[in-house]
C-alpha cells in the first residue's frame, strides 16, 4: 500500500525536474534576444491601457486594435529614440573631430576657467592637481588616444551588429503585437500555472505589473523630461551639443541625489567664472527651479506612494543593473529590487497571519492551565 504514494511522489518530483529543465532550456534559446523580449513585455504592460481603449472602440477586432496600439508605440517611442540616437552620433562625432583637429582646445577652456577663479578656489583645486594645465592636457591627449581606438572598435562593432540590431527590433515588434493582442489571455494562463496560493499569486503579479509601469512612467519618463529640459536650456544658451548633453542628463537623472545637476551645475559655474554671468545664472536658476523640481512634482503623480522605493535602493539597484545588463539594467535592476521587497513583504504577512491563526486555536483540554 505504501508503494503507490512513494511512486506518486517520485513521479511528481520527476515532472517538476522536467518542468525546470525544459524552462531553463527555453530560456537559453531566448537568451540571445532577451533584450527584445524584455522590452516587448515592458511596452506591452505600459501600453495595455491604450490597447484596452482601442478594444473598447473596436469590439471583436483585437488584431486591428493591437496594430493601432503598435503604431502609437512606433510614433511615441521608436521614432523619437531613433532620431535622438542619430543626433547623438552626429554631435559626438563633431565634438570628437573638433578635439582632434584642435578647434576645440580643452586645455584653453580649463586655463580660462582657472584664471577667473578667486585665489582660495585655485588653491583648493591645486590640492587635486587640477591647476596643472600641462598635466591635464597630457591626460586629455591620452584619453583621446584611447578614444580613437574605442571609436574605431565601436565602428566595426556597429557595422557588424546592424543586422542583429534590426533582427532584435523586428522580433520585439512581432512579439509586441501578439502580447498586445493576446496579453490578457496569456497572463491569465501564466498566473493559473504558477504553483502559489491564490492571494499570494494575485499580490505578486499585481506587484509586477504595477512596478513595471511605475518604473517606466515614474523613472524613465521623468528622466526623459529632465533630459529634454536640460537639452533645451543648453540649446537656448548656445552650449555645444545640446542633444548629447540632454541625453547624458537623462541618464544621470535615473540616479537619486545627484541626478542631472552633475552636468548643468558645473557648466553654470564655468559660465559664471568665465564672464557669462547672465547665462550662468539663468542656467543655475532653470536647473534648480525647473529641472530639479520635475522629479519632486512628476514622480509622486506618476508612481504613487505604494510603489515608491527608498533612494538608496534605487541607486544601488540601478548601478548594479547597469553593471550587469547595460541599458536593460535601468529597468531590470530596480524591478528586481522592488520584487525582492514585495516577495519578502508577502512572506512576512503570511508568517504573521500563520502566527495569529496558531495563537487563536483553542487550548487542548489535556494542557494544564498554568502552561
Amino acid at each position: 500500500m505504501s508503494s503507490k504514494p512513494q511512486r506518486g511522489a517520485l513521479q511528481d518530483k520527476m515532472f517538476l525536474l522536467l518542468l525546470v529543465a525544459v524552462s531553463l532550456a527555453f530560456a537559453a534559446i531566448l537568451l540571445p534576444f532577451y533584450s527584445a523580449v524584455l522590452w516587448a513585455v515592458i511596452l506591452a504592460l505600459v501600453f495595455s491601457p491604450v490597447q484596452r481603449w482601442f478594444n473598447g472602440r473596436l469590439p471583436g477586432k483585437s488584431s486591428i486594435a493591437a496594430f493601432l496600439t503598435l503604431l502609437c508605440i512606433f510614433g511615441i517611442v521608436l521614432i523619437p529614440v531613433a532620431v535622438t540616437g542619430a543626433s547623438i552620433v552626429s554631435e559626438a562625432t563633431t565634438i570628437y573631430s573638433n578635439i582632434q583637429s584642435g578647434d576645440l582646445n580643452l586645455g584653453a577652456f580649463l586655463q580660462r576657467f582657472l584664471n577667473a577663479l578667486p585665489s582660495w578656489a585655485t588653491n583648493f583645486l591645486a590640492k587635486f592637481g587640477v591647476t596643472d594645465v600641462a598635466d591635464m592636457q597630457a591626460r586629455i591627449i591620452a584619453l583621446l588616444a584611447e578614444g580613437s581606438q574605442f571609436f574605431a572598435t565601436q565602428a566595426v562593432l556597429v557595422g557588424q551588429g546592424t543586422a542583429n540590431a534590426l533582427l532584435s527590433v523586428s522580433i520585439m515588434l512581432y512579439l509586441l503585437f501578439f502580447l498586445l493582442r493576446d496579453g490578457g489571455k496569456l497572463s491569465q494562463k501564466i498566473i493559473h500555472a504558477v504553483p502559489l496560493a491564490g492571494e499570494y499569486k494575485d499580490a505578486l503579479f499585481d506587484k509586477i505589473a504595477v512596478v513595471v509601469r511605475a518604473m517606466v512612467k515614474g523613472t524613465i519618463l521623468v528622466a526623459i523630461v529632465q533630459g529634454v529640459l536640460g537639452g533645451m536650456i543648453f540649446w537656448a544658451l548656445g552650449i555645444h551639443a545640446p542633444v548629447l548633453w540632454g541625453v547624458v542628463m537623462a541618464f544621470l537623472s535615473l540616479l537619486p541625489a545627484v541626478g542631472a545637476s552633475i552636468v548643468w551645475f558645473p557648466v553654470a559655474v564655468y559660465l559664471i567664472a568665465t564672464g557669462a554671468i547672465g547665462n550662468g545664472l539663468i542656467l543655475m536658476a532653470f536647473g534648480a527651479g525647473v529641472i530639479g523640481l520635475v522629479d519632486n512634482l512628476l514622480r509622486p503623480y506618476l508612481v504613487g506612494k505604494d510603489t515608491a522605493l527608498p533612494d538608496y535602493v534605487v541607486l544601488i539597484s540601478t548601478l548594479g543593473g547597469i553593471a550587469m545588463l547595460g541599458l536593460n539594467g535601468l529597468v531590470v535592476g530596480p524591478l528586481i529590487a522592488a520584487l525582492f521587497i514585495a516577495v519578502w513583504d508577502i512572506a512576512a504577512r503570511a508568517q504573521t497571519a500563520q502566527e495569529a491563526a496558531t495563537e487563536s486555536e483553542p487550548r487542548s483540554k489535556d494542557t494544564p492551565v498554568g502552561t
